[in-house]
């Protein structure tokens, strides 16, 4: 990929029907990606601190205090964790 964007998790929760939702965010706050994964799929599929996607595969975000978060830890998983880092 070469005009890829790196995105930091920034959010995570579990549901009652065993599926997880990520959220990866730039480190600015403004654009994310949310992805499902089956928690059966964990062990197989490792969630990452960081991934690299296509710019075009991003969404805005457009509530300045869901900005502000996502920057806030996004810039805290850049800071502590190296890109392919298991969290």
């Amino acid at each position: 990929m070469t005009d890829s964007l790196r995105l930091w998790l920034v959010h995570r929760t579990y549901d009652d029907k065993g599926l997880i939702s990520l959220v990866y965010a730039t480190e600015d706050g403004t654009r994310h990606l949310p992805k499902e994964r089956a928690a059966s799929a964990l062990g197989r599929i490792p969630v990452t601190a960081a991934i690299d996607v296509d710019p075009s595969d991003v969404y805005p975000v457009e509530d300045e205090a869901t900005r502000e978060r996502y920057e806030k830890e996004a810039t805290r998983m850049a800071a502590r964790h190296n890109p392919t880092d298991e969290v």
